[in-house]
């Protein structure tokens, strides 16, 4: 029987476990989860294809509960289940996107981790669902192509309340990360000249952008129940800030991201994530309040996220001034150390850390690759193999 979870509930379809949520109080720890969006392309060529029922049908028993539908029929996802290790989720996201893999190759198409289509192609229909009938019927051709894949971390919170205090501390620290996962230089079969098209196609929606900043839990309401009435968006999983509550689990949603093409990139955002939503629980405890940066000074900041990837310069909050984003990654990495560390984290996150530090993102990744190669069709191919752990 084909399971119709769509991309807006992906993450809140699995609860935490009562012993891993023992030990999460009991030792002041954090779980994580993560959701990853795919394209789904030709056996051979590079282009899209609508394969995702075709995937659902050759879904193995042990990933089928994981996957749901995405907003277009060349799209897939997953949700890992909430983790506390992460060993434990790099293998959770592993068997999924090997699932995944399995299914495509049976379904004669291939799963491919990147931020949007890179090759041209065909423009695909939404997956069949009343809400997304809806959804393209009031907000029209807002997602071109094939659609638009990111990555999108969940962090535990204990309340509502400290929740939205949390993501006023992210709104500052989100280009940067944004920045890491930077995966879509090409679209259409062209170089767009920034590291990821796909967030400057995603911020055409109405409610995309960075999380404004909130007074209290009551506000956050507040400002939901004003979009609705504008029509902004048709429901509450059409929040699309770059940081956002779950409307059903005591999490904060981290989802400004491209999806990554390797696994690496994956934990690697996770944990420093993790680790970030950590450190804000102590300052809060703290009694420190977060700045409130201008809501322009943060849109220039994420644009320079996706047109400059690491590989550029970002904005230091703190001074306003412009610096090399990969510095100021390394200040975010020495900013949320301690907490890298109590998790049991520091080790792999300094290993991966390095990784990124000397391959690049994945748009740099795919850049590089281009011009050894000179062709779009083995960029499609890396990604392909990259995926499903090959690459």
């Amino acid at each position: 029987m084909r399971r119709m979870a769509t991309a807006d509930t992906a993450a809140e379809t699995t609860t935490i476990p009562g012993d891993m949520a023992e030990r999460a109080a009991s030792e002041g720890l954090l779980t994580l989860g993560v959701e990853e969006e795919y394209l789904l392309v030709d056996a051979v060529e590079p282009r899209a294809v609508e394969a995702v029922e075709e995937m659902f049908d050759h879904l193995g028993e042990d990933v089928r509960d994981a996957v749901q539908h995405e907003f277009m029929r060349s799209q897939i996802e997953t949700a890992s289940p909430p983790q506390l290790e992460l060993g434990g989720l790099f293998d959770a996201l592993r068997r999924q996107r090997t699932g995944l893999a399995a299914a495509a190759e049976a379904a004669g198409c291939r799963v491919v981790a990147v931020g949007a289509a890179p090759a041209a192609g065909p423009v695909t229909r939404v997956v069949d669902t009343p809400r997304y009938h809806r959804m393209r019927e009031r907000f029209g051709d807002l997602s071109p192509g094939a659609g638009l894949n990111g990555t999108h971390v969940h962090v535990s919170v204990p309340d509502p309340e400290t929740g939205v205090q949390v993501l006023n501390f992210l709104r500052p620290w989100l280009p940067i990360l944004q920045a890491a996962t930077a995966n879509s230089p090409f679209f259409g079969g062209r170089d767009t000249t920034y590291a990821s098209w796909r967030s400057m196609l995603w911020e055409r929606w109405p409610t995309v952008g960075p999380t404004p900043y909130l007074e209290s839990y009551e506000h956050y309401g507040t400002l939901i129940a004003d979009l609705l009435a504008s029509g902004a968006m048709l429901d509450e999983g059409m929040l699309y800030w770059y940081a956002r509550l779950s409307a059903n689990y005591p999490t904060v949603e981290i989802r400004m991201g491209d999806v990554c093409p390797s696994l690496d990139d994956t934990v690697l955002l996770a944990a420093l994530t993790r680790a970030l939503v950590g450190t804000i629980m102590g300052d809060l405890h703290d009694g420190k309040r977060a700045p409130d940066v201008p809501h322009s000074l943060l849109r220039a900041a994420h644009w320079r996220a996706a047109h400059d990837g690491l590989e550029g310069a970002n904005i230091d909050m703190a001074t306003r001034e412009q610096r090399p984003a990969w510095r100021l990654l390394r200040q975010l990495f020495d900013y949320v150390r301690p907490e890298l560390d109590r998790h049991g984290d520091l080790e792999l996150a300094t290993v991966l850390m390095d990784r990124l530090r000397s391959h690049g993102t994945g748009a740099a990744r795919q850049r590089a690759l281009l011009s050894q190669r000179g062709e779009i069709s083995d960029v499609v191919d890396w990604l392909a193999r990259s995926t499903a752990g090959a690459a």
